[in-house]
């Protein structure tokens, strides 16, 4: 064919002029997903104070380390901060999401992406787990006792108890997405996944009178305030910060509305087994969620506390 193996070499080394950090960044941006950009953002807003004149193809891996030891570091400190091992993860994830981009727009080549060359911190165990039956009465009781909106946080409280969705499903959730003769909802995650999950008809009559009361569009955002408008991640954080100021050990141990998931999918995996949890967290059968629903069903606080007081003969308050 008259092609020499240098032709060839010669060829593949022909690319596009790399974009620099600052010129890439809002394209990507843009064209993910609004959780992949929620989770990643403040981290490419970093890299791009740090690197936002550089090309993406002149960073080095260990470049990369000194960024990811540097945001850990720098870390805004929190009660539940763990060393800032979350933003160092979090920060390699960004630039590999980057990464992988520039490479499927041919401005770098697979072997020469130095993100996939950095290792990720490993990952500690979750703290979280399932709330007691008393602890989450607590809760539901200071939600529907104070507040500017009480019908709307227990409502939230309610919706989240009874289909451990996450909160960016609950967001989602549109009055055209409610199918009350059969009692089910349409659940849209992350990773865009959508499931039909089986509501009681006491939620289910709930959330038809506060989409009808606060005039929620058919396609629009189902949740909202008294005014109408569509409520945000924040209704989520301002009401946990309530509760805790109530009650302290919500604010000492960090409850937060993910913790009810786990509080759901235990007592399912408990009283259904693990296959019926494993529906009802909304679970993949295959792929990167295979076992992932162990996560939510560890052994609680309470069965630990249990068991200790059948080793010692001696009773436990938490037991």
């Amino acid at each position: 064919m008259g092609i020499s193996p240098a032709d060839l070499v010669e060829a593949a080394a022909v690319r596009p002029v790399a974009p620099t950090f600052a010129e890439y960044v809002p394209v990507v941006s843009a064209a993910v997903t609004a959780g992949t950009r929620r989770a990643y953002g403040s981290y490419w807003k970093r890299v791009v104070e740090h690197w936002g004149s550089r090309r993406l193809d002149e960073p080095s891996p260990s470049e990369i380390e000194w960024l990811a030891e540097y945001v850990k570091t720098h870390v805004v400190a929190r009660r539940n901060a763990r060393g800032g091992r979350s933003a160092a993860e979090h920060l390699i994830a960004a630039l590999r999401c980057l990464y992988k981009r520039a490479v499927a727009d041919g401005f770098i080549a697979a072997a020469d992406n130095p993100a996939v060359k950095v290792a990720k911190p490993r990952r500690l165990a979750s703290t979280r787990r399932a709330v007691a039956d008393a602890r989450l009465a607590e809760i539901n009781a200071v939600a529907a006792g104070t507040g500017d909106d009480p019908v709307l946080d227990s409502l939230l409280l309610r919706l989240h108890t009874e289909t451990a969705c996450r909160r960016g499903g609950a967001l989602a959730l549109r009055p055209v997405d409610l199918d009350p003769d059969q009692c089910l909802i349409l659940l849209r995650e992350k990773g865009d996944t959508v499931r039909w999950q089986p509501v009681s008809p006491t939620l289910m009559r709930h959330l038809q009178r506060h989409a009808e009361e606060r005039h929620a569009p058919a396609r629009g955002q189902l949740l909202r305030y008294r005014n109408g408008q569509p409520i945000t991640y924040r209704r989520y954080d301002h009401l946990w910060v309530r509760i805790g100021e109530y009650l302290p050990w919500v604010y000492v141990q960090q409850i937060s509305t993910h913790w009810l998931r786990h509080t759901t999918l235990t007592w399912v995996e408990r009283n259904f087994g693990y296959a019926v949890a494993r529906a009802y967290a909304g679970h993949a059968d295959s792929g990167g969620d295979v076992g992932t629903t162990t996560t939510y069903v560890r052994a609680s606080l309470q069965e630990v506390a249990a068991a200790l007081a059948a080793l010692t003969n001696e009773p436990h308050p938490l037991a």
